[in-house]
């Protein structure tokens, strides 16, 4: 299995996801070894073996690393592309990439490099992806005779997952979190759709965490829908699941928990909350993120005079959310596209009512949430100001909420999983 981030060390729900599947899977007697480009040592070891790429040396020149860097050469330059990355943590990228490679060379035509990634979303994300693909090739060829599927996650891993197939003959399993039309709207970074379309063309099987994810994979990248299947994510809190935090004040407090991106809507939010405060005064919101919208939003928070209200906390990871949720009365989370989204089944586990846009993959599978179009601000604020103005509405959704989660499981999601595996294998013989 293939995959950019694994708790604790990860940017939003994609190493979540892969957590609490890997739990699953291995619940479910299936053995992952999960590669990550940059592991840290204190990975959560029990249910899976996590595989450090930054201590692999890869093999280049020999044929086989010779096609795969054809196929990849065009994205082996630095680029800007910083999905996830503020102005100062591209800047700290940067000063960090004079120290990040290594080679160790032999003579002749083939010689073997290691290369020391970041592991993050960085000015050379995109050399990254390159030289990730050739870390797939070569744990291909160390593993060969010991796995049965490849599965890899998201676009930054499906030419790791191709070149392994590549060498190995073994089945390809792609799975998507969200795609370019997810975080670009229409104005896709075209490199980007290419490695999308590459890695599921190429894929023995697809799956989507959503069928909203289902319907864009079959119309946008035209992959043939008896090859994909949707799979809803689940929710899981380790160890305390309910933290008594203290309040330092008696206002109601509402709460963004994500990234601060065009993707998240996080000017909806705030539109939406200064309408909530023209009729109760007595609340804050919290904007718990970060993101390249940030200074925008805190731009515009500032012009509707309401920056006394709002609270930005930065990125948040662990029990840093788990307090957060403690302290709301109200999770909003007002995304344009969201192909699934776990911070509602986070909120709602957390006893916290949850308001959702109608264009969520979640949205399928929830019905104790208050859903609404996200370009509504009207309808967000009135759903806002219903929840913290009449306390019965409020504790309905707490209660038939925390019951409708607590039956969404990642066993159940891995079984399903396993489900594609079979059928991947099949498909391939």
């Amino acid at each position: 299995m293939f995959g950019w981030e694994f708790p604790p060390h990860i940017a939003g729900g994609l190493g979540t996801a892969c957590y609490g599947l890997t739990r699953g899977l291995a619940r479910a007697g299936v053995e992952v070894i999960f590669v990550v480009p940059k592991a840290y040592g204190d990975e959560d070891n029990r249910f899976v073996r996590v595989l450090n790429a930054s201590d692999i040396d890869a093999l280049y020149g020999d044929a086989v690393s010779g096609d795969i860097w054809e196929r990849v050469k065009f994205i082996t330059i630095d680029s800007n592309l910083v999905p996830y990355a503020t102005e100062e943590e591209l800047q700290k990228e940067r000063e960090e990439e004079t120290t990040r490679k290594s080679g160790s060379y032999t003579k002749g035509d083939v010689w073997r490099e290691r290369y020391n990634f970041s592991g993050k979303y960085g000015a050379n994300l995109m050399e990254e992806v390159a030289r990730f693909a050739m870390i797939g090739a070569e744990v291909a060829r160390r593993l060969e005779g010991k796995f049965d599927v490849i599965h890899a996650h998201d676009w930054l891993t499906y030419y790791a997952g191709m070149a392994a197939k590549n060498v190995s003959g073994k089945p390809l399993v792609v799975h998507i979190h969200a795609t370019e039309y997810d975080r670009s709207g229409e104005n896709v970074n075209s490199v980007v759709y290419n490695i999308e379309k590459a890695g599921m063309s190429a894929a023995d099987r697809v799956i989507a965490v959503s069928h909203l994810t289902e319907r864009i994979v079959v119309e946008r990248y035209g992959i043939p829908a008896e090859k994909v299947t949707a799979v809803h994510n689940a929710v899981r809190f380790a160890g305390n699941d309910h933290i008594d935090a203290k309040r330092g004040v008696n206002d109601k407090i509402i709460t963004f928990l994500g990234r601060i991106t065009f993707q998240k809507g996080p000017e909806y939010f705030v539109e939406a909350a200064a309408k909530v405060l023209k009729r109760v005064p007595n609340v804050r919101f919290v904007m718990a993120g970060s993101g390249d919208m940030l200074n925008s939003i805190i731009r515009r928070v500032a012009k509707l005079g309401i920056a006394d209200r709002f609270h930005f906390t930065g990125f948040l990871r662990g029990e840093e959310v788990q307090r957060m949720f403690a302290l709301s009365d109200v999770y909003v989370m007002p995304s344009v596209s969201e192909p699934f989204g776990i911070s509602p089944l986070e909120a709602m586990k957390s006893n916290v009512p949850v308001i959702i846009s109608k264009q969520s993959g979640v949205a399928e599978v929830l019905n104790y949430a208050i859903k609404v179009d996200y370009w509504d601000i009207d309808a967000l604020a009135d759903a806002m100001y219903g929840l913290i103005k009449y306390p019965a509405l409020s504790d309905m959704f707490i209660t038939k909420g925390q019951e409708e989660v607590t039956a969404m499981k990642w066993n159940n999601a891995a079984l399903k999983v396993v489900d594609v595996y079979k059928d991947a294998l099949n498909a391939a013989r």
